[in-house]
């Protein structure tokens, strides 16, 4: 599935919230620590790594970014290609710690 098509698939699912953009931030970081706290609990508590229920809040997260990119009118194609170019001008021939280090961008 391109990014595009998944965007406006997800949006159907979207609600009529008076503060989007708030909406989605909340539910971004919301989503975001439910993965934190499954990789604590693997790493710290010696729990299991489920990788079914991280696919699962991956998504919800994907839907977040989604909706927050609606809100704003941006296309999950446009952020992909912004973020490809940006890493392509910080690291033009791949990662490298001392580009990492000294990064001007």
């Amino acid at each position: 599935m391109e990014l595009n098509e998944y965007q406006k698939k997800a949006m159907r699912t979207k609600g009529d919230e008076k503060e989007p953009l708030v909406i989605a931030a909340l539910g971004l970081s919301g989503e975001t620590g439910e993965v934190n706290d499954h990789i604590k609990k693997y790493l710290g508590h010696g729990h299991e790594l489920d990788k079914g229920y991280i696919t699962k809040e991956l998504g919800d997260i994907l839907w977040y970014i989604a909706y927050m990119a609606y809100t704003l009118d941006i296309t999950l194609e446009d952020i992909a290609n912004a973020n490809i170019t940006k890493l392509a001008e910080r690291y033009p021939d791949g990662f490298s710690h001392e580009r990492s280090l000294n990064r001007k961008i």
